[in-house]
């Protein structure tokens, strides 16, 4: 557990620095690079089940490598640290298999490269995402969780609308130098804010005691004690449907501006989207991390909910570019609320000795609401076939369900006495 000492202001935003090179990398993949490209190898009545089936397969992948790669950061001692030297390899891996998204000139090419690129990106989150459990004093973990999403939405906002200048180019004049440029700005960034985490965090020496063998702990790297925090389990189902809420609506955005919408810039519309979404989210990370810190984590989290079904209710209702910009808005507001106060309640609920590992398997709540949003594809495809649209509506009261449920099922979540 951290212990209470000076935490500096520099000091959240070196530890949140690699999270934000994660967050421009992968919405710029999964909202305008994959979508647009797959539609060179998919056809207009199958582009939906085409997406949801690579990016499912991605969050299987991610579902399954953090775990792995936090448990041995868990119990692993290096002269870099313990999380360190997976941040390193999992970045040069990334690295090495990013352009082989725009090499790809077949599905199958493409779909093994963006699962490649999975394996290595998920090497080095699982890790990093112990920083705040392993540096920050207790009383400042909320915020923590928020200036780390903060970092994380401000990666995104700033090359998300680049990126789609450049896949908008790309799609119309059929360029491959617009590609590499959408490819190579959020590769560029990944790799400064790897070598920026290797030189300014410090981190603790592992502290002494007996320890599972590593290979017992690899075996057990899935395992969530239910009874012994039956908190974390209600946690991870409520982080499950809301962010499958976010999920659909960030995947298939693009088809949804493009066919129902008709807007003949598609790509400069989602990142617009996107982007409102993190300008509201900036204006409500920090505080709502603040407000986790006293007033307790779940009321902002219920918050977060009502705010995102009324988003959606905005969106169904206001099929126009300016009702996705106020979905946007209030998508913003609620993701912000979300993200720091969720974050906050899993460093609140991990058992001490295991933090990597137990942050780590928040992502079955996080990849796999990524994997389980993406399902919706081919039931958009099904609806779209039965009645033009009827699909993208089914779409959005699904979203609306999600964030209802998830809203509920974090009531019942109880923090442990004594952490």
């Amino acid at each position: 557990m951290a212990t209470e000492r000076v935490f500096r202001p520099i000091d959240y935003v070196k530890i949140s620095i690699f999270g934000a090179a994660i967050a421009v990398l992968w919405p710029s993949l999964h909202t305008l690079i994959i979508p647009l490209r797959l539609l060179e190898f998919a056809s207009e009545a199958q582009k939906n089940t085409y997406l949801g089936l690579v990016t499912f397969t991605g969050s299987i992948i991610a579902v399954l490598i953090q775990p792995l790669a936090a448990t041995l950061s868990d119990r692993f001692t290096s002269r870099l640290g313990r999380r360190r030297p997976f941040i390193l390899v999992g970045t040069l891996l990334a690295l090495l298999f990013l352009p082989g998204i725009g090499f790809s000139y077949s599905f199958v090419f493409l779909f093994s490269s963006y699962c490649l690129l999975q394996v290595a990106t998920n090497i080095a989150q699982g890790p990093f995402q112990a920083f705040i459990p392993d540096l920050v004093p207790e009383k400042r973990k909320g915020v923590a969780s928020g200036i780390k999403s903060l970092a994380e939405i401000l990666g995104a906002v700033a090359f998300l609308r680049l990126v789609a200048f450049f896949m908008d180019n790309y799609s119309t004049e059929g360029d491959e130098m617009w590609l590499w440029m959408a490819l190579g700005f959020p590769g560029l960034i990944l790799l400064v804010a790897m070598v920026a985490t290797m030189l300014t965090v410090k981190e603790r020496p592992l502290s002494p005691g007996v320890q599972p063998s590593t290979r017992k702990a690899m075996l057990g790297a899935y395992k969530i004690d239910a009874r012994g925090h039956p908190g974390f389990v209600w946690f991870l189902i409520s982080r499950l449907f809301i962010l499958m809420a976010m999920v659909v609506l960030q995947t298939f955005a693009l088809y949804f501006i493009r066919d129902v919408i008709h807007h003949p810039n598609p790509a400069g519309v989602t990142a617009d989207l996107m982007i409102t979404v993190g300008i509201f989210l900036l204006l409500a990370v920090y505080p709502a991390g603040q407000l986790s810190d006293k007033l307790g984590r779940k009321p902002i989290i219920l918050f977060s909910g009502l705010i995102g079904i009324a988003g959606i209710a905005v969106l169904f209702l206001a099929r126009t570019y300016s009702g996705i910009l106020v979905c946007g808005s209030l998508l913003g507001l609620s993701s912000g609320a979300f993200l720091s106060s969720n974050w906050a309640l899993a460093t609140d609920l991990v058992p001490p000795g295991e933090e990597a590992r137990y942050l780590a398997l928040t992502n079955i709540a996080t990849a796999g609401a990524g994997a389980l949003a993406r399902l919706t594809g081919p039931a958009i495809d099904f609806f779209n076939a039965q009645q033009l649209g009827l699909g993208y509506s089914v779409m959005l009261l699904i979203c609306i369900f999600y964030f209802l449920l998830g809203s509920l099922l974090v009531l019942p979540v109880r923090k442990k006495v004594g952490r």
